[in-house]
């Protein structure tokens, strides 16, 4: 049975990709944007990669289990998934090559 309560942040992250989504109207983009700003802005825990510059270290959220002050072990295991998946673009490989060679220093 299907439960009638919506998890905010899976809300808040529909909402955000109707907002980088092209093939959005502006009508429709228009209203995600307000209903986002009603909610608070952005939900906490739903950081895009983009958002994350690569020097930047970010802020653990309590009882993770991640370390703080770094990159968690699940992103550095993205990045060391990218470098095996054919279907990823050489330059997609060469940033996550650069990305884990930073995170060993």
């Amino acid at each position: 049975m299907p439960s009638t309560q919506k998890n905010p942040g899976n809300v808040a992250g529909g909402l955000k990709a109707t907002l980088h989504n092209d093939r959005v109207s502006d009508e429709a983009k228009q209203s995600a944007q307000e209903r986002l700003d009603r909610m608070g802005g952005p939900a906490q825990g739903n950081v895009l990669d983009d958002d994350l510059d690569d020097d930047e270290e970010f802020e653990a959220p309590a009882g993770t289990g991640a370390k703080s002050g770094g990159r968690s072990s699940q992103v550095l295991g993205g990045y060391k998934a990218t470098l095996k998946n054919p279907r990823v673009s050489d330059e997609a490989k060469q940033h996550a090559q650069d990305v884990l060679d930073k995170s060993e220093a």
